[in-house]
């Protein structure tokens, strides 16, 4: 998977999905692109990290216990009245376990609540997101799409390397190259050279620091 489009194929890069939650993921993120992102540059939004991380701890304070096992997801997505099927739950579930030990972890949690908040986009998950009991959460995620669709330039649903080093060096920082590859290696962390919503919004996680709150509270 991965690799760079053939010149026949123009410069846009063509991925396959791997699943049928990143097919649909990529299907709803290109549908936001054709609506237009707010930001402005890579800058601005590194600019709302503090915004975002504040109202992250937020939610980190709503959640109990450490992980989140199938049916307490299941529960959760009843209690806030998302309808997904057995298999949508289980893609989720799968999709955002990443370290595969059958629980999910805060940030992952947060991975998958704004996942929900792309793939129900309509108005009955616009209800659901109001349940949610979390405003400032909606609008962080509002804003995380946004960055996504700012930083995804051909608007195919991944961002690509090109599309990365293209974000950043329109912001006029200096060694942008250098900061783009970092960057770019910290969210491409299944190394195929491109980046889907769901590689974006753990890398976020970790650069906003979520990952080192379960460290503190462990220890």
């Amino acid at each position: 998977m991965g690799g760079a489009a053939g010149k026949g194929e123009s410069s846009e890069m063509m991925w396959v999905a791997e699943t049928k939650l990143e097919a649909k993921m990529v299907e709803a993120m290109q549908r936001r692109a054709s609506e237009g992102t707010a930001m402005k540059s890579f800058n601005s939004i590194i600019l709302k990290f503090p915004k975002i991380d504040e109202s992250l701890r937020k939610c980190k304070d709503e959640d109990s216990n450490g992980s989140i096992d199938h049916e307490e997801l299941k529960k959760c997505f009843h209690k806030l009245e998302v309808s997904f099927t057995e298999e949508e739950i289980n893609d989720l579930f799968k999709a955002c376990d990443i370290n595969e030990d059958r629980g999910i972890k805060f940030n992952e949690f947060i991975v998958v609540l704004c996942l929900v908040y792309l793939l129900k986009d309509n108005a009955t998950a616009l209800e659901a997101k109001s349940r949610m009991g979390m405003p400032n959460l909606e609008a962080t995620f509002e804003t995380l799409v946004d960055a996504f669709v700012f930083l995804d330039k051909n608007k195919d649903g991944y961002v690509s390397k090109n599309e990365m080093v293209q974000a950043i060096t329109e912001s006029g920082e200096r060694s942008s190259g250098r900061i783009a590859m970092k960057r770019f290696e910290e969210m491409d962390w299944d190394k195929n050279g491109s980046v889907n919503f769901k590689e974006f919004l753990f890398a976020f996680t970790s650069w906003v620091g979520i990952d080192d709150m379960e460290d503190d509270e462990e220890e």
